[in-house]
């Protein structure tokens, strides 16, 4: 199935629609409400009960909101004419459990869900936060055969801010003076680009504390790297979900579209001859806009980290092929 063009609404008239009223969908729908990133919010679920009694709970506070609108039900009907789709529908993953081992399942559901999607949205763009969500973005760009810009996911833009959150607590700084990014598969074989990470323009290597000692040793590093990668593992383990923080991800960049903010932001989207990967969805800095994905940039990375991207190429391909995508 073939979109037809976009039509890109202002901020007054947006739609978000989020699929899936469980603990992320809901945590996206909560923090997109408060910060007024889009003016309608639709919720999408086939648990009748839940859904409406999700909407509603949040409608029942749009006073208090810059979000004048919230509707949900288990009707597709309810995602039509959004600007933005944000899917966490799926299986859940439970502790133990990789995200790659949730593919198969997640993919049939995504596969029967994409083309009804696209017949109510058929000019939204599609952002994918149920995992695996490399994978995911993957089978969602071929069903639905929208062009990748239009169809990707929320990547390792968490991740990224994972880290920089270590990296500031260590540092004793402000997040918004570190620099730094994760990128690759929003998993296990997710990487940090130290090669280029800094606070404050001072390369993250070299940065010392007041009394001149040196703040970053490789062991540290490799430390925080380890932390971020297997933070969302620990969480699972200690309240059975993650929804706060992606909740969040989900609105900032629910804004950055709408607002047409041209920010650069680690996502995941299909690449073309990027580092020598094509066809496989990783995270990479890409400008977003009202259209979706403009731009991909194609960061300095040292040797190794090269190769930890080129490894994680194989290992989401690796899954793409046993699924048939």
């Amino acid at each position: 199935m073939t979109a037809t063009a976009n039509e890109y609404p202002d901020l007054n008239s947006s739609k978000l629609a989020i699929v899936g009223a469980g603990s992320v969908g809901t945590s996206i729908a909560y923090a997109s409400m408060i910060r007024g990133s889009a003016r309608q919010i639709a919720l999408y679920d086939i648990n009748t009960k839940k859904v409406e009694a999700e909407a509603a709970d949040l409608a029942h506070g749009t006073q208090y909101t810059p979000t004048s609108q919230v509707t949900g039900g288990s009707d597709i009907e309810v995602v039509k004419d959004s600007s933005i789709v944000i899917i966490t529908a799926g299986a859940r993953q439970h502790p133990g459990q990789t995200r790659m081992d949730l593919a198969a399942e997640n993919t049939r559901i995504l596969s029967e869900l994409m083309p009804r999607l696209l017949d109510q949205a058929p000019n939204a763009i599609y952002v994918l936060v149920t995992n695996p969500c490399d994978v995911l973005t993957v089978v969602a760009q071929k069903v639905s055969g929208l062009p990748p810009n239009r169809v990707f996911s929320t990547g390792t833009m968490l991740d990224t801010a994972r880290v920089r959150w270590a990296i500031a607590k260590r540092a004793r700084v402000a997040q918004s003076n570190v620099h730094a990014v994760i990128m690759g598969e929003h998993g296990d074989t997710e990487f940090a680009i130290w090669s280029s990470a800094s606070i404050a323009q001072v390369p993250i290597r070299k940065y010392r504390d007041e009394a001149g000692h040196r703040v970053f040793s490789e062991e540290i590093l490799a430390e925080i790297a380890h932390d971020t990668t297997h933070a969302a593992y620990s969480i699972i383990e200690g309240k059975g979900a993650t929804n706060y923080a992606i909740g969040l991800t989900g609105a900032r960049l629910t804004e950055a579209i709408l607002k047409q903010q041209r920010k650069i932001l680690p996502l995941s989207s299909v690449l073309t001859d990027y580092r020598g990967v094509s066809d496989v969805a990783l995270s990479v800095p890409s400008m977003v806009t009202e259209k979706g994905i403009e731009r991909v940039f194609e960061v300095p990375m040292d040797a190794h980290e090269i190769a930890l991207f080129q490894n994680s190429a194989r290992h989401v391909q690796a899954t793409c092929r046993e699924l048939g995508f």
